[in-house]
């Protein structure tokens, strides 16, 4: 069954994704409640999966555990691996290829965060106090593939944090310009390296120093009106039947509005801008101008939608509830219903 394993593992990519995601922003909320002062840094490698040195692959696969006849597996799988070079000119001689992982290999994300993680244990990331305490566990950074974010109560502790001359003993090296750092108070000054920001886009989601979802909600909204607007010639055909167009509105425009909903904290206007953004599709997609005097209830009662996109939405953040809550000792669980040290706002 390929079908199903392809869809199998596009769910469980989004799961993780919305996973950092959740986490991050439970972070910057709890900080924020609590009166925390959190900085992160945002770290960026430049041609991450490109640069990872096979021999000194094979020796941190090695000091990390990983059984010799694996070694051996993926030594086999990555020797004698040439590529040759087009040019306008012709092609260049076969050169053998020393570094990187295999584009398309479900092994190279692994093969990677092994490769990251040795360069975590040898800066010390483990041991050191530096981090934000939830529920006594002490948290200092979060990883998704090649981007690694890192957290500190104060700059001192995020300097101390980066890992830079460890990433380039491995041959990794830090994009300066792509990294990002971000503080819940007034930034004064910095001495490290990288641009200072209000907000970023993190795995496909924006993040803001203040924790507020409002400003994701209003950019998933855009962007689900972006894909309703180039349907418009599918949702004008007179071939395609209502239920039809109503099944493409819903696999095509709504998962692009609900990605990364679980981590949303939805206050009273966003919930009304929602309800009116799913009016505004199906008045669309029945070519109801806004003028007409025709209401809410009777444009869903001829398109018979189902579940509500706001109901979509509450079933995802359940079902991710449900996700976390049956891991016994994960860290999601740990940041969802753990406390941080400090005090609240009077009021």
């Amino acid at each position: 069954m390929p079908f199903a394993a392809t869809w199998m593992d596009l769910e469980i990519i989004i799961l993780n994704k919305v996973s950092h995601q959740c986490k991050f922003r439970w972070i910057i909320e709890k900080g924020r409640e609590l009166q925390k002062n959190i900085s992160f840094c945002l770290i960026d490698y430049a041609k991450a999966f490109d640069c990872v040195d096979h021999n000194k692959l094979w020796k941190i696969l090695k000091e990390m555990g990983i059984p010799d006849h694996l070694i051996c597996l993926l030594r086999n799988l990555y020797a004698g691996q040439e590529a040759t070079v087009r040019t306008g000119h012709g092609t260049t001689h076969w050169f053998q290829i020393g570094k990187g992982v295999c584009q398309g290999c479900i092994v190279s994300p692994c093969l990677f965060n092994l490769y990251a993680e040795y360069i975590m244990r040898n800066a010390g990331l483990e041991e050191t106090q530096a981090g934000i305490k939830i529920a006594r566990r002490n948290i200092n950074n979060l990883r998704y593939a090649d981007d690694a974010t890192l957290m500190a109560e104060s700059e001192e502790e995020l300097k101390s944090l980066l890992m830079k001359e460890e990433s380039e003993k491995v041959g990794l090296k830090l994009n300066i310009q792509k990294t990002k750092i971000m503080a819940s108070s007034p930034i004064t000054s910095w001495q490290i390296d990288g641009e200072t920001v209000a907000d970023f886009i993190f795995l496909g989601s924006k993040i803001t120093a203040e924790g507020d979802c409002s400003n994701e909600i209003k950019r998933r909204l855009l962007l689900g009106r972006k894909v309703m607007t180039k349907l418009d010639s599918i949702l004008k055909n007179r071939d395609i039947t209502l239920p039809t167009k109503v099944c493409l509105v819903k696999a095509m425009v709504f998962p692009v509005v609900m990605y990364g909903c679980e981590s949303w904290t939805i206050k009273k206007a966003e919930h009304q801008r929602i309800g009116a953004f799913e009016l505004w599709c199906w008045r669309r997609l029945l070519r109801v101008p806004w003028t007409a005097r025709k209401s809410s209830q009777s444009i869903l009662k001829e398109i018979s939608p189902g579940c509500s996109l706001e109901g979509l939405m509450l079933k995802l953040k359940l079902q991710y509830f449900g996700h976390v809550m049956r891991r016994a000792d994960s860290l999601e669980k740990t940041l969802m219903l753990g406390k941080i040290e400090g005090r609240r706002r009077r009021g």
